[in-house]
């Protein structure tokens, strides 16, 4: 292949209910960081319907050009619709980098498009850098159960793919009124064109933890010894509010169930506290919580490897420390309930 054909880093928007989620967003981040290395464009590539109006936004969190796809047939996601439009755009402008999120729509879009174009994709990639000179993806992931980190590369065929998880990645800041280039894409493409059809759109009705949304997240892990040990995190969590997190290991012992899971495997969270109760800091979890506002460390092995990801170490017996620590913030809380209560 011809590389010198190849210019710009793209990031596939999605749209959910009239809206961009957030970690599209957070691909525009990473994008506009490999394309300012490149010394090339950022460019989102938007496919939908009546979705004209998410160009603005777009271009505030760091695009220089969006390509868009705006038409009936592409009002709900179908694998062969979309991977259609982006087949063309791709094949038609050459990208050299395409990013998608590692949802269920990205990593469903982002399989099909690299096997039919054909080339190489890293899927659930949590780090992103570039070769200046060579333009080369470095997409990096754990990989063997987490216990090292793999950087992959697509060395022969262009564009490079990967898919990103979410909250590994930071948004820039909004720039209001920011603009960019607009190009109005269609595709001759038709219902009788496309096998899947959606029948119905059935909402969820079951009620989900979603500790990725949580401001503070209390996790253990198997350095609690047992089940009944792993309820000092419950307690906490009830004194602060908190979540629920846990590392793998206490998930598959079942002291937990799955969702409250925080790692590669797992769920990827940035809280604005996160603490961490007998988690010996295994690559695959520090991956999933590494972006946290501050990370708190109790652990009573000073080598454990969480106390190079923490902000703030405490060496020692969980059982002995995390009481004293309740009883502290108990006493913060009813300060400030009282003080709350004087100044009504």
């Amino acid at each position: 292949m011809d590389f010198k054909d190849y210019k710009g880093v793209w990031v596939f928007i999605e749209e959910k209910d009239g809206e961009i989620p957030s970690v599209s967003l957070e691909l525009l981040g990473a994008g506009r960081k490999l394309a300012d290395k490149r010394g090339t464009e950022l460019a989102g590539i938007l496919i939908g319907h009546h979705v004209k109006q998410l160009a603005s936004p777009i271009f505030e969190y760091g695009a220089d050009k969006v390509y868009l796809y705006d038409q009936p047939i592409f009002e709900n996601y179908r694998t062969e619709s979309f991977m259609k439009a982006l087949l063309e755009c791709s094949n038609k402008y050459k990208p050299e980098i395409i990013l998608f999120g590692a949802t269920s729509t990205g990593k469903d879009l982002a399989s099909a498009v690299a096997t039919d174009l054909p080339t190489g994709l890293t899927a659930d990639t949590t780090e992103l850098d570039v070769e200046e000179e060579t333009g080369l993806l470095l997409a990096s992931r754990p990989a063997f159960g987490g216990n090292i980190m793999a950087t992959i590369l697509c060395k022969k065929y262009r564009p490079q793919m990967a898919t990103v998880r979410a909250k590994v990645m930071k948004a820039l800041e909004r720039e209001p009124g920011r603009s960019g280039e607009l190009i109005e894409e269609t595709i001759d493409l038709k219902e009788s064109d496309i096998r899947t059809k959606v029948l119905e759109i059935v909402r969820e009705t079951t009620k989900k933890v979603r500790i990725d949304e949580a401001d503070i997240i209390v996790a253990g892990g198997k350095g609690l010894g047992s089940a009944e040990g792993f309820q000092l995190v419950r307690h906490l969590a009830d004194t602060l509010g908190a979540a629920v997190g846990a590392s793998r290991d206490v998930v598959e012992a079942g002291w937990i169930e799955h969702p409250h899971q925080v790692g590669q495997t797992g769920v990827t969270v940035t809280p604005k506290i996160y603490i961490a109760i007998g988690i010996s800091g295994a690559i695959q979890h520090i991956v999933g919580m590494k972006n946290s506002g501050i990370i708190i460390a109790i652990n009573k092995d000073p080598e454990a490897p969480i106390f190079d990801a923490c902000h703030y170490g405490i060496v020692g017996d969980a059982f002995e420390i995390v009481p004293i620590l309740m009883q502290q913030f108990k006493a913060a809380l009813n300060r400030e309930e009282v003080s709350h209560v004087r100044e009504v």
